[in-house]
């Protein structure tokens, strides 16, 4: 099984905004500290807005931050808003193909079952496991914590 860049993508820019805490971020911003495309970054950004994931200020001061805690966010249901087609073979949904065997076949049935153990699995994770290494991952993607002074002042607002 081979997740898609769009499912990685989505991941990344979780994982980005999670590090930013409720700071926002702009899609440019993630798109540079990944080194991907902006273009790619925007469709992610709009279908994790439409999934619940996240949530757009709009405006001069504007971005994206996460619309749940990140302890709320699970792999799984990432996954699953990402990959809509977790077909592993024809005769799966949405394509079920004929099959000549399909009435006793066991193959469909174990990767059926491997399937739904991947997704079982990725719901054991959260958001909040992905970002564990908090300082080690701010550092590499760039992430300045907030300045004491920054973080009074938007606690007046």
């Amino acid at each position: 099984m081979r997740l898609t860049v769009y499912t990685d993508y989505s991941l990344r820019f979780l994982m980005y905004l999670a590090l930013k805490e409720d700071r926002l971020a702009t899609v440019s911003e993630i798109a540079a500290s990944y080194n991907v495309s902006k273009n790619h970054l925007m469709k992610v950004a709009y279908e994790l807005g439409v999934a619940g994931f996240i949530e757009t200020v709009r405006g001069r001061r504007g971005g994206v931050r996460l619309a749940k805690p990140i302890e709320a966010i699970r792999l799984g249901d990432v996954v699953r808003s990402t990959e809509p087609d977790m077909a592993l073979v024809t005769c799966f949904k949405p394509i079920e193909a004929p099959c000549a065997i399909r009435r006793c076949c066991v193959l469909r049935e174990a990767l059926e079952r491997a399937c739904t153990a991947f997704t079982d699995v990725l719901d054991e994770y959260t958001l909040a496991d992905l970002v564990r290494p908090r300082s080690r991952l701010r550092s590499m993607l760039s992430i300045a914590l907030p300045s004491k002074a920054t973080a009074d002042a938007s606690h007046v607002r």
